[in-house]
């Protein structure tokens, strides 16, 4: 079979040398004046301030098409503060027990199959949301009303687990703000809970918090000839592998994504080499709790158009009709996934090779 080798793309753009240059902050009056607004302030002190009525309408960056084109310096120049309205704890069952109240949304890397940008339409800076306290306050009341958890599941044996990042990597969400940190610390301190989030970014300040074996980091991978082309901006694979046994060290559980697995030429072969570059980079303390998820690519029409306008090498890849289907998200969206035929062959063949190449790696879902 042919292996897949990505073509140089003259349409790929580049990052340059900062993920962030935060040159405008649009800020919604109460964010601004509040304690963690202030704080990013003054990270970023010369950036230009623009007061919004609301952090979901601007009209500069939701839904303008002509953002396209400036799709990186969108992510790269403009950062967004709000205040969080509805603090709600969602059921999920999948990575987690319950979806977390948002404290950011959006992101500044750029990967090729982010269903935010879906959402928020063309651009989908980072919003950071600097009503930290309340949520940590609700997330603490939201705990100690779920009591201990008797019954094990996927999700975790012991715990209630709380994933942290829907809509945005954490990793990269602390560099703006202490938000992260701040429920680094709270789930520390609740016996009965866990905190999680997938990351695509290496962020190794997080090392300095004291996380105590409450929160869990999902090292997000796939074969590095897919991420090269897909996970734009983000840390690369082989770093991202490099990284994990120093997080163990530092008292975080560590699991590993497998998302997305994209089905192409030669894609059994790379993830095979990927799982052997894992069994090798990483040691016995990660291995004795590591757990994975195996997320099959999922795609989105609009998603398919907004990517031929700034990164079309990646629909290559990510769009291909004879071997996918419609299929309604569990938030009602139209997405477009592998044939059920696909998709159970794709989860088998990893399943498998997952039993030949990491034996000790325990698989807590396919989806």
């Amino acid at each position: 079979m042919t292996r897949f080798v990505p073509a140089p793309d003259p349409f790929r753009p580049t990052a340059g040398p900062r993920l962030l240059d935060v040159r405008r902050l649009w800020a919604e009056p109460d964010a601004l004046a509040s304690a963690r607004g202030q704080q990013v302030r003054a990270r970023f002190p010369d950036a230009e301030i623009i007061t919004v009525a609301s952090h979901w309408n601007i009209d500069q960056l939701h839904g303008n098409a002509g953002n396209v084109d400036r799709w990186i310096r969108v992510k790269t120049e403009d950062l967004v503060l709000g205040v969080k309205k509805s603090l709600t704890a969602r059921p999920n069952g999948r990575s987690a027990d319950w979806i977390a109240p948002s404290t950011s949304n959006g992101c500044a890397m750029a990967c090729a199959y982010c269903y935010v940008p879906r959402r928020k339409g063309y651009a989908n800076p980072i919003t950071v949301f600097t009503n930290i306290d309340k949520i940590i306050g609700y997330l603490e009341r939201h705990v100690r009303r779920q009591g201990s958890k008797t019954v094990p599941n996927q999700c975790d044996p012991h715990a209630w687990v709380y994933d942290l990042g829907e809509n945005s990597d954490c990793s990269v969400d602390a560099l703006v703000s202490d938000n992260v940190a701040d429920l680094i610390t709270a789930f520390g301190a609740w016996p009965t809970a866990k905190a999680s989030f997938a990351t695509k970014y290496v962020n190794r300040d997080l090392l300095d918090l004291d996380p105590r074996g409450r929160t869990r980091i999902r090292f997000s991978l796939m074969p590095e000839t897919d991420s090269q082309l897909l996970d734009l901006r983000s840390t690369p694979i082989r770093q991202r592998i490099a990284a994990i046994d120093d997080f163990v060290a530092a008292g975080y559980e560590v699991h590993v994504n497998f998302s997305p697995v994209v089905v192409r030429p030669g894609w059994k072969e790379d993830w095979a080499e990927l799982l052997e570059e894992l069994s090798d980079g990483t040691g016995a303390a990660f291995k004795a709790q590591a757990a994975a998820e195996i997320i099959m690519l999922t795609h989105n029409e609009q998603l398919h158009e907004v990517n031929l306008g700034w990164h079309p090498k990646s629909e290559e890849l990510l769009w291909r009709p004879q071997i996918q289907q419609a299929k309604r998200s569990q938030s009602g969206m139209w997405n477009v996934r592998y044939r059920n035929d696909v998709k159970a062959a794709g989860v088998r063949t990893l399943t498998e090779l997952i039993a030949q190449r990491t034996p000790w790696l325990t698989v807590r879902y396919a989806f």
